[in-house]
C-alpha cells in the first residue's frame, strides 16, 4: 500500500475584518483589472503586426505549431532510447507461482503474467488506453479474477473492471459515469471497496460491493472532501477510510459497515498526517504512517481497544512512504525514502523489531506486495538502469529479478547515474543558509556543458532517480547536463520543508531556482550562458516563472501542462481536487489572495518572456485544463516572442501513448538543439 500525497494551504480569516477589507480590496482589484485590460490592449495593438508567423500542421491526434520536422538522423538515434520499456509489479497470483506486471509492447502499458524469473510475459489486456492499476482477488474462488482500472484519452475518469483470467471475460464494476479509484479487496476476497466521485464534483462516495456481483454496489459513505477506501477489518464489519485535507493533513476514519456510522481516529486540533492504515489479523490493532510529534513520517502500532500507541521507527530520520502487511500479520514490510532513494525494511509486528530487507541498487521502490503465504515479498525497483519487478524470499533472504526490460539495444552499464548535491539558497535555517538538494546528471568527458534544469511537478512531489531514457539521451547524445532540484515545497525532506511554498510564499520556490542558477554558474564544467528550464504541471508554472524572473540567464524554456494563471486554473480544474489545490496555492475567492495570485501568475507577467519557449498540452487534461496553455500561448505571441506548441487530442495530464511520447521527445530534442545548443537541424 503506497501513501498518496495531496496538496494545500489554509487561509484563516476574521469574518468581520474580511468583509471590510474584502470590499476595499474588491474595488482595488476591479480598478487593477481595468488597468490590466487597457495595458494589454495597448501592448496587443503595438505588437499584433509584428507577431511571428505560425506554422500549423496536424499529424494524427497531434496539433503542432512552429514545430519543425524531425531530421532522420535525430529520430533514428533517439529511437533507441525511446524503445526502452519498464515493467512494474502489480500483484502475486493467488497461488503465489506467478506475478502480474504492467509493461508496454505496443502503444500503451498493459497487463502481463510472468510465470518464472525472466520468463515470457503473457499479455492479458489489449486496450488502446493504458491499464495503470491491477490486483488479484484474494482467496480461493472458482474464477481467478483481476480487478483493474483504465480511463479514456487521459481524462482520468477511471472505470473499474473485473477480468476472468481464464476466459478473458470482462465485467465493469463501476457505473461508467464517475471517477473511480482506491479499490481494495477484503482479506477473504468477498468484498471490494473503492472511491467514486462524479465529474467536476467535490462530493465523494465510498462504495462497497460483493466481488461476485457487481450489481450489488452500494454507497456506504457520501461526504464533501477527498475520501478514500483504505482497508477492511478482518471480520469485514469495518472499513478504514482516509480523508485528505492536504499533503500534511490526513485523517483516518473507521466506518462501521453494519450500522453505517463512522468515527475519526484520534481527532486533533492541529495538522497531523495519518495514512496507509492496515489491520492486524485479530482486528484489535491498526498500523499506520504518521508524522505526529515528528518532522518525518513513522509507523505507529495503535491498540484500538485502549488507544495506546507505539512509534516503531523512531530511529529512522526519513519518511516511511509505503507499508504492506503479510497475510499472517506477523510481518510488516515498509519502504523509506532516504533522500530520494528507497530502502526496504521488515518489522516484526509483535515485538516491534525491524530488520533490513533486500539490498537495493540506488532507485525508487514503487510497490510492495506479499504472496498469499507471506513467504515472498514482491516489489518494483525503478533506477538508473531500468524499471523491473523483483521477488524476495523472506526466509532465505534472497532477491531474484523476474523481469529484465529492454532498453532499445543500449548498454545499461553506460547509463549515467546522478550525483546528489546541495547548495545554498537565499534564506537561513537555524542561523545557517538553507540548502537545496538536487540530482545532477553529467556527460562523460571534460568541457563546458550546456544545462537543462528539470523541475518536478506537484508541487508536493520530489525528483527521484527513476529510470529516464530521455535524460540518458540528453546526457549521452546531446552532451547536456541535467540538474533536477528539489526546491522548497518538495516532499521527502520533512513536513516543515513541504509547507515552505504555500500560499503567499509561492515565489520563494522560484527563488530556489535562482539559487540553482547561481550554483550552475560556479561549476567549472557547466556553461552558465547556455541554460534552459523544463517542467511539467506545477513544474510547468515554475518554467514560466523562471523565464520571467531569470530570463536574462536562460536561453529557452519548456512548459508541459503548466499553470499560467492561478485564478483561472483554480476555477477550471476538476471539482474533485479544487479544494485540495486551494490549500496549497491559496483561495482565489479571498480578495487579498486573489490579488496576490494574479500578481504572481505568469499570464500577468508574460511580457517579460523574451526567449523561445515550447508549450505542451493534453486536450483532455482534467487537472491543468488546456485553456491554461492556450491563453499563455496567445499572450506570448502577442508580445512577439517565439513559441512552439504541441497539443495532443487523445491525452490528458501528460502523454501516455508511445506514439505521442515519441513525437514529443523528438520535438523537445529539436528545440534544445536549436535554442540551447545553437545548432541547425540536419
Amino acid at each position: 500500500m503506497f501513501v498518496k500525497a495531496w496538496a494545500v494551504d489554509e487561509v484563516g480569516k476574521d469574518p468581520l475584518s474580511s468583509l471590510a477589507i474584502g470590499t476595499w480590496w474588491g474595488f482595488r482589484v476591479i480598478a487593477r483589472s481595468f488597468l490590466c485590460v487597457a495595458a494589454f490592449l495597448v501592448a496587443w495593438s503595438s505588437t499584433v503586426l509584428a507577431a511571428p508567423e505560425v506554422r500549423r500542421v496536424e499529424k494524427g491526434n497531434l496539433i503542432l505549431e512552429n514545430v519543425p520536422d524531425t531530421p532522420v538522423s535525430l529520430r533514428e538515434r533517439l529511437r533507441m532510447y525511446q524503445a526502452a520499456r519498464g515493467a512494474g509489479l502489480m500483484d502475486f497470483a493467488p497461488d503465489g507461482r506467478s506475478i502480474l506486471v504492467q509493461t508496454r509492447f505496443g502503444e500503451t502499458g498493459q497487463l502481463h503474467r510472468v510465470d518464472a524469473p525472466y520468463a515470457m510475459r503473457r499479455q492479458i489486456t489489449f486496450y488502446d488506453e493504458p491499464v495503470n492499476f491491477a490486483i488479484y482477488r484474494p482467496g480461493k474462488w472458482p474464477k481467478r479474477t483481476i480487478l483493474f482500472s483504465r480511463d479514456t484519452g487521459g481524462d482520468e475518469m477511471f472505470q473499474l473492471y473485473l477480468l476472468d483470467e481464464r476466459t478473458g471475460d470482462v465485467v465493469r464494476l463501476s457505473d461508467g459515469k464517475t471517477r473511480n479509484t482506491d479499490a481494495v479487496f477484503s482479506r477473504d476476497g468477498k468484498w471490494v471497496a473503492w472511491t467514486s466521485v462524479p465529474a467536476d464534483s467535490a462530493r465523494y462516495r465510498v462504495m462497497v460491493a460483493d466481488a461476485s456481483d457487481p450489481k450489488s454496489a452500494r454507497v456506504v459513505l457520501e461526504e464533501d472532501g477527498s475520501w478514500s477506501a483504505a482497508n477492511f477489518s478482518p471480520d469485514n464489519q469495518t472499513l478504514a477510510v482516509t480523508r485528505d485535507i492536504s499533503v500534511s493533513d490526513q485523517q483516518i476514519w473507521l466506518l462501521d459497515l453494519i450500522n453505517a456510522r463512522k468515527a475519526q481516529l484520534l481527532p486533533s486540533p492541529v495538522k497531523i498526517y495519518r495514512g496507509a492504515p492496515v489491520y492486524s489479523p485479530d482486528g484489535n490493532t491498526l498500523f499506520y504512517i504518521t508524522d505526529e510529534d515528528s518532522e518525518y513520517r513513522r509507523i505507529v502500532r495503535h491498540d484500538l481497544r485502549t488507544d495506546d500507541k507505539d512509534f516503531l521507527t523512531q530511529d529512522i530520520r526519513w519518511d516511511v512512504e509505503a507499508l504492506e502487511m503479510a497475510p499472517n500479520g506477523r510481518t510488516l514490510a515498509f519502504a523509506v525514502n532516504e533522500g530520494g532513494t528507497s530502502q526496504i525494511y521488515l518489522l516484526d509486528t509483535r515485538k516491534g523489531r525491524k530488520s533490513p530487507g533486500p539490498r537495493l541498487l540506488p532507485g525508487v521502490v514503487e510497490r510492495l506486495r506479499f504472496s498469499a503465504d507471506g513467504r515472498k515479498l514482491g516489489y518494483t525497483l525503478n533506477g538508473t538502469a531500468g524499471r523491473d519487478a523483483f521477488v524476495w524470499d523472506v526466509g532465505k533472504r534472497t532477491a531474484v529479478q523476474w523481469t529484465d526490460s529492454e532498453v532499445g539495444g543500449l548498454d545499461k552499464s553506460a547509463f549515467v547515474a546522478p550525483q546528489l548535491v546541495d547548495y545554498e539558497t537565499f534564506d537561513a535555517l537555524d542561523g545557517k543558509p538553507r540548502r537545496v538538494p538536487a540530482f545532477v546528471y553529467k556527460p562523460q568527458g571534460v568541457g563546458k556543458f550546456p544545462v537543462l534544469v528539470s523541475i518536478h511537478g506537484g508541487p508536493e512531489s520530489q525528483f527521484r532517480p527513476n529510470f529516464n531514457p530521455f535524460i540518458q539521451y540528453l546526457v549521452q547524445e546531446l552532451k547536456v547536463a541535467v540538474v533536477a532540484p528539489n526546491v522548497r515545497g518538495s516532499t521527502g525532506y520533512g513536513k516543515y520543508f513541504v509547507d515552505l511554498d504555500n500560499g503567499n510564499r509561492r515565489l520563494d520556490s522560484v527563488k530556489d531556482i535562482g539559487a540553482t542558477l547561481n550554483w550552475i554558474a560556479k561549476q567549472p564544467d557547466m556553461e552558465p550562458r547556455r541554460v534552459a528550464v523544463y517542467g511539467g504541471s506545477y513544474g510547468g508554472y515554475m518554467s514560466y516563472a523562471s523565464m520571467i524572473d531569470y530570463g536574462d540567464r536562460l536561453a529557452a524554456g519548456i512548459s508541459v501542462v503548466g499553470i499560467s494563471s492561478f485564478a483561472t486554473f483554480l476555477n477550471n480544474t476538476s471539482g474533485y481536487r479544487r479544494d485540495l489545490r486551494r490549500v496549497e496555492y491559496g483561495d482565489e475567492r479571498d480578495p487579498r489572495m486573489r490579488e496576490f495570485l494574479d500578481r504572481i501568475s505568469p499570464l500577468t507577467n508574460v511580457a517579460k518572456i523574451k526567449k523561445p519557449i515550447f508549450i505542451v498540452q493534453g486536450a483532455n487534461d482534467p487537472r491543468v485544463p488546456a485553456s491554461e496553455a492556450a491563453q499563455m500561448l496567445k499572450a506570448i505571441r502577442a508580445n512577439g516572442a517565439e513559441a512552439w506548441y504541441m497539443l495532443a487530442k487523445d491525452e490528458g495530464h501528460g502523454f501516455q501513448k508511445q506514439k505521442n511520447r515519441d513525437a514529443l521527445n523528438e520535438a523537445i530534442a529539436a528545440f534544445l538543439k536549436m535554442k540551447l545548443l545553437g545548432q541547425r537541424l540536419e
